[in-house]
């Protein structure tokens, strides 16, 4: 389980899978109604309303609950403010970590994402104290099946693209963030709306947790903060074992 080898978010599962389900859900609704509210209700006027409703597409969000969130964010929907906000900090093993949230309380928040730091041997920190380690980079990811390597990576760099790594799963194109709309419009194009596209924070390098206990650690900090219904991201420049990670959570 790699913080750098994907841009996506970490979506490491511990079980109860119904009770995360129903988070993930009501995190896409709010990403959906704060993009409606900072644009406008229309998706193809709107970038970041389009990729929210995308993603929410993605985890099979029923079409009534896309709507009414996009009507919250419209005019004379719902007037909770959300604020987006970001901490970072070290977590077990010397892995640096940023967590995004919208909040409509940033106290709450605050005390809750560094009270989860604090339980798991990690020690949040001031904002730019650990995102210098890391580049904001344009994050576009479809499918393998969508095309070819050489089809993709050729259409990529046409667009403007800096890079594309081919998983067995994906494509995974990053940009720079001043060619994101442009790289990511070109290649929705071609081929069709994408699984991901955002930003997104790349490591500059990676951080080995082989450690036992400092794994554990970790993933139980990871879990705590996928649950806090505020957070939306959380990036890492660690690298734990994918045997590592599957001895712990079995």
């Amino acid at each position: 389980m790699s913080g750098h080898s994907q841009f996506k978010n970490i979506m490491h599962r511990k079980g109860a899978q119904d009770a995360r389900r129903a988070k993930i859900f009501n995190k896409l609704a709010r990403e959906i109604t704060v993009a409606a509210k900072s644009g406008m209700p229309d998706p193809a006027a709107n970038p970041r309303l389009r990729a929210a409703i995308q993603a929410a597409r993605q985890q099979n969000m029923a079409r009534d609950r896309i709507d009414r969130a996009v009507k919250s964010g419209s005019s004379g929907g719902d007037d909770t403010n959300y604020e987006e906000v970001r901490y970072e900090g070290y977590g077990p093993g010397g892995t640096a970590l940023i967590v995004e949230a919208l909040t409509d309380n940033r106290n709450r928040t605050a005390a809750e994402v560094r009270s989860a730091f604090t339980k798991f041997g990690g020690t949040l920190g001031e904002t730019n104290s650990v995102s210098f380690m890391f580049a904001r980079v344009g994050l576009i990811i479809y499918p393998v099946k969508v095309a070819a390597a050489d089809v993709m990576f050729e259409a990529a760099l046409e667009a403007g693209a800096e890079n594309v790594d081919v998983t067995d799963e994906s494509h995974e194109v990053t940009t720079a963030i001043d060619d994101f709309i442009a790289v990511r419009d070109a290649l929705e194009t071609r081929f069709g709306p994408a699984d991901t596209a955002r930003l997104a924070w790349r490591p500059s390098n990676a951080v080995p947790v082989t450690e036992e206990q400092a794994a554990t650690s970790l993933l139980k900090l990871l879990d705590v903060l996928e649950d806090n219904d505020d957070v939306q991201n959380v990036s890492g420049n660690f690298d734990i074992p994918d045997a590592l990670v599957e001895r712990l959570t079995t």
